[in-house]
């Protein structure tokens, strides 16, 4: 009977130890992609929220989050049902002239997108090094070649690279949530109910909402698992797909609290001070006599790995979007090249860097349908997607989630027009 008992037992942990190995091997690819809600772009307006509005805005982030988590699960669906990335499924559902439209669309938010990234990494070698921004910015982009160049030796170990630095960002706000003290009892609060205290409010919370829902990771979540689609056999696909579902939620609840813990943060440290912060480089220098010189380096050191990881997915999503809609193949120096020029412009012209953040994360929210709607399309296609086809609820989640999108952005260019 106790041996049995044993064996049952024995046999129970070699189960759950093999179920644990399995999963491991398909954790990755939402890591990568989760990196995307926690750039440089996420400091700037978590902070502008968090400053400006105490914990007003959480719930922004929450329902950011939740919209982030469908999309990517969209994305992964698409690409482990069709083998294809998103943007050569547009190619081939959508007219050239249509693929035309989506590839500019999609490359100005690839630009966007690495305005964030490249300031970012720049902006955390000027505050922790005191290196000029215009060589910080060629530093940055040194960094950004050098860790895209890694995937010649296998997908996984950009994949490890990636994660090792969102962990150096966990850690720091971490540091930052210990030493700021904030107040429970509202974060609860502003988490779960919905607010704009005012109409510059609505224009942080859709700049919080592009920062948090990326369209580039849209399509370049469809080609990383790509990496892991071996198996054709509808039976593996769809345990292809389980395993990217936990990955994913994983991943993006990671991100989540990291960006809230900068709106956090922020609130606590900067709105109850009285203190509007408008640019990082004064959000670095205030935290350093409010919480001391522990916080303002770990602010540093979080901002230079967001910096780094952000700038090498976007380069990723950058290829994945130049060669997909148009079927042109571009050498990798030119896609590179196409992103990086408006933020070394920006680092050069000594534009404000903050203002430039937040509204690169406003252009972001507006490109966001582009890539959306033709997701939801082409996932809703039987025929393309066959066993993994869009049902009905799904469908209904899609219309919602591209309708609050839209209504947000109808309200900013409301706010914007008509503000006072």
């Amino acid at each position: 009977m106790e041996e049995n008992l044993m064996g049952v037992m024995d046999v129970n942990r070699v189960s759950i130890f093999q179920k644990s190995r399995n999963l491991l091997k398909f954790m990755g690819p939402a890591f990568m992609v989760s990196v995307a809600y926690v750039d440089p772009g996420n400091f700037a307006t978590n902070i502008a929220g968090g400053s400006q509005f105490n914990y007003s805005l959480i719930w922004v982030i929450l329902l950011s989050n939740l919209m982030a988590i469908f999309l990517q699960f969209m994305s992964a669906k698409l690409g482990i049902a069709t083998d294809k990335n998103l943007c050569e499924a547009c190619a081939e559902v959508f007219s050239r002239k249509v693929n035309w439209f989506f590839w500019i669309v999609a490359e100005l938010a690839a630009m966007a997108t690495t305005i964030a990234e490249f300031l970012g990494g720049a902006l955390g070698f000027y505050l922790l090094l005191r290196i000029p921004l215009t060589i910080a910015g060629i530093l940055t982009a040194l960094i950004t070649l050098i860790l895209t160049y890694m995937q010649k030796y296998g997908q996984k170990l950009v994949e490890r690279s990636i994660i090792a630095l969102l962990s150096v960002i966990s850690i720091a706000y971490t540091v930052e949530m210990f030493l700021a003290k904030p107040d429970w009892n509202q974060v609860a609060i502003h988490t779960v109910m919905p607010q704009f205290v005012s109409s510059d409010a609505i224009l942080v919370a859709v700049g919080m909402l592009g920062a948090t829902v990326m369209p580039h990771v849209i399509y370049l979540h469809s080609q990383l698992v790509q990496e892991r689609n071996i198996d054709k056999s509808v039976a593996a696909k769809k345990r292809h797909f389980r395993m990217e579902k936990i990955d994913i939620v994983v991943a993006m609840n990671i991100a989540f609290i990291i960006n809230a813990a900068m709106v956090i943060v922020s609130a606590a440290v900067f709105y109850k001070n009285g203190i509007a912060v408008d640019s990082i480089e004064q959000a670095h220098k205030s935290l350093q006599p409010l919480l001391g010189n522990l916080s303002s380096t770990a602010f540093g050191i979080a901002l230079l790995a967001s910096g780094f990881s952000s700038s090498a997915v976007g380069t990723m999503a950058g290829e994945t979007v130049m060669d997909g809609f148009v079927n042109i193949k571009f050498p990798a120096y030119f896609k590179r090249m196409v992103t990086m020029i408006p933020a070394m412009v920006i680092i050069l012209l000594g534009i404000n860097a903050m203002k430039a953040l937040v509204i690169s994360q406003v252009c972001l929210s507006f490109a966001l349908p582009v890539a959306i709607i033709p997701m939801l399309i082409i996932t809703s296609k039987k025929a393309l997607m066959k066993d993994f086809v869009n049902s009905k609820k799904v469908k209904i989640i899609g219309i919602i989630i591209t309708s609050t999108i839209v209504l947000l952005n109808v309200l900013l260019i409301f706010s914007t027009l008509f503000r006072g």
